[in-house]
């Protein structure tokens, strides 16, 4: 039996314990019940660097992203660890690319010259950005929570929604399961996009890179992250599996080393896996169940969970305390 809450969040990445933590600095009873703890989440295989990046684009997602960097750049500057303004390049196989996706961060963008761009790529930026260090970050994210008030995390499955609504007997319900919303919800718009990343002992790179082709499975990253740095990458539509591939480490390994020798033989300390959950549009929205539960959606972010987060964690946040007030009155 657990304990009830004004609001029970299920999910325990990013967007899981950023909306948590809306709530409970609100004044509200968290809880958060999810099948996996914060470190063991998707979240804890991103780069991580704010880029609005494989995400359904609509009106919404500048404000969001927008929000969102501006509450990095607070926590960075607040001196919070796993936050750090980076300058990186982002660069393209093909002539002539546009601006990067993290373009709106940096007052101080501009286009790579020919000697500046590594072989096998075409075009380029050069720009600043954000970089998180998503296994720090969902530390602080989670500590944050229980300082606030919250709950520590009730590790649970639930088959599905109904049956989450039941057990966790509180008014409102957050839905934050991100690619488990496929049949969670169930969701069949959902799709789950596999990245793998390769983590190594940083040989002292500074600078992220970014490095795109014409096929969507065509990416090379790695994003520095003080002693580690976080090398990826791929995008596989529709694949499932969270186990590491070991062939796949070794393409990201050399690919990597390609761009920058100085990464070949790096020690490697860990290998993740996540799925993104990619939808044509992210759903963030309240509906009411026959039961009487009010569930607020805040899933489908993409590749774009973490540029995201804040600016999706507050306006989840807004509509689960309207309902709370409407059960109030």
């Amino acid at each position: 039996m657990h304990a009830k809450s004004d609001v029970t969040v299920l999910g325990a990445g990013v967007s899981g314990l950023t909306t948590a933590i809306c709530l409970a600095e609100a004044g509200a009873s968290v809880a958060i019940h999810a099948a996996e703890l914060p470190l063991q989440t998707t979240s804890v295989a991103a780069g991580a660097v704010w880029a609005p990046h494989l995400v359904g684009l609509d009106s919404r997602i500048t404000p969001w992203a927008d929000r969102t960097l501006a509450r990095l750049r607070e926590l960075g500057d607040a001196g919070v660890p796993a936050i750090h303004l980076a300058t990186g390049i982002e660069v393209s196989r093909t002539a002539g690319s546009g601006p990067p996706e993290f373009a709106s961060d940096t007052a101080a963008l501009s286009a790579l010259g020919p000697d500046e761009i590594p072989a096998g790529y075409l075009s380029g930026w050069r720009g600043s950005a954000p970089l998180i260090a998503m296994p720090d970050y969902l530390v602080y994210l989670y500590e944050r929570y229980l300082r606030a008030g919250g709950s520590p995390v009730d590790q649970v499955s639930y088959p599905a929604l109904t049956e989450a609504a039941a057990a966790a007997g509180s008014p409102v319900l957050v839905n934050c399961t991100g690619s488990g919303a496929h049949g969670f919800v169930p969701d069949p718009s959902v799709t789950p996009v596999r990245g793998q990343v390769v983590v190594v002992a940083n040989p002292g790179i500074t600078e992220f890179f970014d490095g795109f082709g014409p096929d969507a499975g065509d990416i090379t990253y790695f994003f520095p992250h003080g002693d580690r740095i976080v090398l990826g990458g791929t995008q596989e539509y529709g694949n499932w599996s969270r186990d590491p591939d070991p062939a796949v480490a070794e393409r990201i390994l050399a690919a990597c080393a390609l761009v920058e020798p100085a990464l070949a033989g790096a020690t490697v300390l860990a290998h993740r896996v996540g799925l993104r959950p990619l939808r044509p549009q992210v759903r963030l929205e309240s509906e009411r169940m026959p039961d009487g539960t009010t569930v607020v959606h805040n899933y489908g972010h993409g590749g774009a969970g973490v540029t995201l987060s804040w600016g999706c964690a507050q306006d989840a946040a807004a509509l689960a305390l309207d309902a709370l007030g409407a059960f109030s009155d």
